[in-house]
């Protein structure tokens, strides 16, 4: 296998009395989709936090492309080329898709105009709707506001904007969640269109069918830890979550990979 392209080693991060990271460990390859699955209160969500700079880890590294990096902030990671899709998606419900996707990173006019603060909003919807095309997010009216959209075409616009800004890792959080099945097909092309640009895609997850079905590896915290690493094509859903609930421990040999 290829040199990792990023790797969380013996991360440990406390909130108060609570152990949220004990020693975790975590590993993403170029172009590969991951997924990170655990039971709730695992550590998935700290893990991802601290690899796209929200919190910093008490201890531990975290290597990009082979150097060690201090995570100190999510702009840090964004210029690594590190992307993140939260649960909540993190759109402006007032504006539309362009506002949203370059909310923060706006295009302004050149000259004088652009010195005033004008913004080019028609190179903003005109990158927008490439980007849309390109990746076959389906938006009827590309200048309504987000707010008036369904869930699958806010979930369009929010892995869109990941898209264009992120050239190396988009990390996604619950994809699918209350999600119906049209709109989770619709999120699953998406992702398969993102790998096939050369992004390398983290998925946390608790729809196990949807791993199966997209993941090219999966990756397991318990507790704090990694406890588990499997190849989608080897592995079946039941040796999976006999890991999640510990009915099972992979020993290191096993979990190489």
């Amino acid at each position: 296998m290829s040199t990792p392209l990023l790797e969380a080693v013996g991360l440990v991060k406390h909130y108060g009395h609570i152990e949220a990271l004990r020693g975790a460990d975590f590993t993403v390859y170029p172009g590969e989709i991951v997924a990170l699955l655990g039971d709730n209160g695992a550590g998935k969500s700290s893990l991802i936090k601290a690899i796209c700079g929200v919190i910093q880890p008490d201890s531990g590294q975290i290597r990009f492309e082979g150097k060690q990096v201090n995570m100190s902030s999510p702009l840090v990671a964004r210029k690594l080329g590190i992307e993140t899709v939260f649960q909540d998606l993190a759109l402006a419900p007032d504006l539309d898709p362009a506002g949203n996707i370059f909310l923060g990173q706006e295009i302004l006019y050149g000259g004088i105009l652009g010195k005033l603060g004008f913004l080019n909003k028609r190179e903003m919807h005109r990158r927008t709707e490439e980007a849309f095309a390109r990746l076959g997010v389906g938006i009827q009216d590309s200048k309504a506001t987000v707010v008036n959209m369904s869930g699958g075409q806010r979930q369009g616009i929010a892995v869109a904007r990941s898209m264009i800004w992120a050239s190396k890792i988009i990390l996604m959080d619950e994809p699918t969640a209350a999600l119906g099945v049209v709109q989770s097909r619709r999120v699953s092309d998406l992702i398969r269109r993102v790998k096939a640009e050369g992004i390398a895609i983290v998925l946390v997850s608790h729809n196990l069918p949807f791993v199966f079905e997209i993941a090219d590896r999966i990756e397991v915290m318990r507790l704090g830890k990694r406890v588990g690493r499997f190849q989608v094509s080897e592995a079946s859903a039941d040796e999976v979550l006999d890991v999640m609930t510990g009915l099972k421990v992979q020993n290191e040999q096993e979990a190489l990979l």
